[in-house]
């Protein structure tokens, strides 16, 4: 269907699921959700474009899985979000999904195509089983509706009926509020929305995450600079000499930022906080820290263990070693047993050794959130 494209609806802050993870990055296998949603339903139709709307914080790490798709940054809404998916749609017909409604069917999908030149958009529902109460009010059920996704509408009308202030909860309610014809199909029990973390109970086609182990290793250098507090792990160590650096020069959790983001596959610390950026001017690097652990764990992933090791000629650290270990683990909410601190010279050899600067070296491991143990 050359003249259809597909929209998959994935900007949403799942405060509603209430988990550090985000529902659209659970793993089915290896696959984050939204991904998972998304080929479910382009294994069964052709697209001329896919459309994917994302959290500004995932965008780019989302274009790492596939950069065949189109992907829009997400508004503060479902429909600002669509809106901003609509932009990049050429053809006549668009498909609109939820990437958190995971097991969409053949059979369903063809009740939707079938009826894409009849109306101005296709719909599909199931019937209400149970007594339906609004207030005090018992409502005839037999005239219930309850609305599913994927919606299949002309390019537009669609367009059209959002150029409004007023709010809709799904693309039908807005096109028949402008007069638009709306066609009802049957949808699917089994294309149940994952909702809350319970609703996993109830999604067919899941599949357990991978028991895959990721490795990521960080490395960075740093000169001292006189008249600057320095900052090694979290820890303060001493009021002078500090780290040459744009930030307050924290070695240890620069090099441990670098670890965690490689090992999930999301580039280096510079890419998330440039050293060009006045934001990050002077900040405390466990502020960058906690933001990077929330990014990780929203994610998707687990941190397993850290390995640090610390090379510095001066000053001796073997006291503040523990206060690191303990004070990262915090950060990153595990036991500190998973933070090891290791503390080397370089044999008086290098920059180091002539005491111009420190290095660090950190190999972390992480896992997928296993939500079969939920």
């Amino acid at each position: 269907m050359p003249d259809l494209s597909l929209i998959m609806l994935g900007a949403g802050n799942s405060t509603r699921f209430k988990h550090s993870v985000k529902k659209q990055w659970l793993r089915f296998g290896d696959t984050p959700l939204w991904l998972y949603s998304l080929k479910n339903i382009a294994k069964k139709l052709k697209f001329s474009k896919i459309i994917v709307t994302c959290s500004p914080k995932e965008l780019e790490y989302m274009k790492r899985y596939d950069d065949s798709f189109v992907f829009v940054q997400g508004g503060d809404s479902r429909q600002n979000s669509l809106k901003n998916a609509l932009i990049h749609v050429e053809t006549p017909y668009v498909m609109v999904s939820d990437i958190a409604r995971v097991c969409i069917d053949d059979d369903m999908l063809t009740r939707i195509t079938k009826k894409m030149y009849e109306s101005d958009i296709v719909v599909p529902y199931l019937n209400a089983s149970d007594t339906v109460v609004y207030g005090d009010l018992t409502i005839d059920r037999e005239k219930i509706k309850l609305i599913q996704t994927p919606q299949l509408s002309k390019t537009s009308i669609l367009k059209e009926a959002l150029d409004t202030d007023i709010s809709y909860t799904d693309e039908s309610s807005a096109i028949k509020a402008k007069g638009g014809k709306v066609t009802y199909v049957l949808g699917d029990k089994k294309a149940k929305k994952l909702t809350f973390l319970e609703d996993l109970d109830d999604i067919s086609c899941k599949k357990a995450p991978s028991s895959d182990i990721f490795v990521g290793n960080g490395f960075d250098v740093h000169q001292f600079q006189d008249n600057k507090t320095m900052m090694l792990g979290g820890v303060k160590i001493q009021e002078s000499p500090g780290f040459k650096a744009h930030s307050d020069g924290d070695v240890a959790i620069h090099a441990l930022i670098d670890s965690l983001l490689g090992a999930i596959g999301a580039g280096d610390i510079g890419e998330l906080f440039p050293d060009d950026d006045m934001r990050y001017k002077d900040i405390d690097s466990k502020k960058l820290l906690e933001d990077v652990y929330q990014f990780v764990t929203s994610v998707g992933f687990e941190i397993v263990n850290c390995d640090i090791t610390i090379m510095a000629q001066t000053p001796k650290l073997h006291s503040f070693k523990s206060k690191i270990s303990q004070t990262l683990a915090k950060i990153l909410h595990i036991r500190p047993i998973f933070i090891n601190i290791k503390a080397t010279t370089t044999e008086k050899l290098g920059f180091i050794g002539r005491c111009e600067g420190v290095a660090v070296s950190v190999t972390s491991t992480l896992k997928y959130f296993d939500w079969t143990q939920k």
